[in-house]
């Protein structure tokens, strides 16, 4: 058999090298860093060969209804829409931040009570976007007077029984199922008592917030 000539034989090997790496070249796309009117989704699928089990975790679209808005979306491992923008006037969709209006400082204007067995003095509801939450409170009690103040969680107690005069502020999971629980109301119950012959016990919420795990 005749031998081909050694030029040609270096010019085969590196044609193959070339096509190797641009095949390499078609199939690793690069660092994506930068997007022009398009959009990126990213998803987690569970079984690499069921399409199927695939679930959104995040979406960043740079033109939304009109072409005119970005829209963006972040979902949680179980699916739950934890981040999103307001398309229509900006700032956040979700979640929904609950804020403390301001409050009078004033104890004769706060809820109070004169009973003897344990009454609730102030309710709330807010929707549950996190596992914990922090709650600080004034408390007062009238001149020779004794009481108690505490908290009330989806009716489970909340914190320490605090003695009516004291500070109560404490943090501490609100659920033991965040998952299921997500988004549903959260009922917050004041509660106070008078423990001597006579008086009143005033208690103020002055601080409210979610917190993470």
């Amino acid at each position: 058999m005749a031998l081909l000539p050694e030029d040609i034989v270096d010019r085969l090997i590196q044609m193959e090298r070339r096509i190797n790496a641009l095949s390499t070249a078609v199939n690793v796309r690069p660092p994506l860093t930068e997007l022009t009117n398009g959009s990126l989704t990213l998803k987690r699928q569970s079984d690499p060969h069921d399409p199927a089990t695939a679930v959104l975790v995040a979406q960043f679209t740079t033109s939304g209804p009109g072409g005119t808005k970005p829209v963006l979306r972040v979902n949680d491992a179980y699916g739950h829409e934890i981040l999103s923008d307001d398309i229509l006037t900006g700032g956040l969709a979700r979640p929904w931040l609950p804020m403390l209006p301001p409050q009078d400082l004033a104890p004769a204007n706060w809820p109070a009570t004169t009973a003897t067995s344990w009454t609730t003095i102030a309710q709330s509801q807010n929707p549950l976007w996190q596992p914990k939450m922090r709650l600080r409170m004034l408390t007062r009690v009238s001149s020779g007077a004794a009481g108690q103040v505490r908290v009330l969680v989806g009716g489970a107690p909340f914190g320490p029984t605090v003695a009516a005069g004291t500070v109560f502020d404490h943090t501490a999971a609100v659920t033991t199922d965040p998952q299921a629980d997500f988004g549903k109301d959260l009922t917050v119950e004041v509660q106070a008592v008078v423990t001597s012959a006579s008086g009143t016990v005033y208690a103020q919420p002055v601080l409210m917030h979610g917190r993470q795990t």
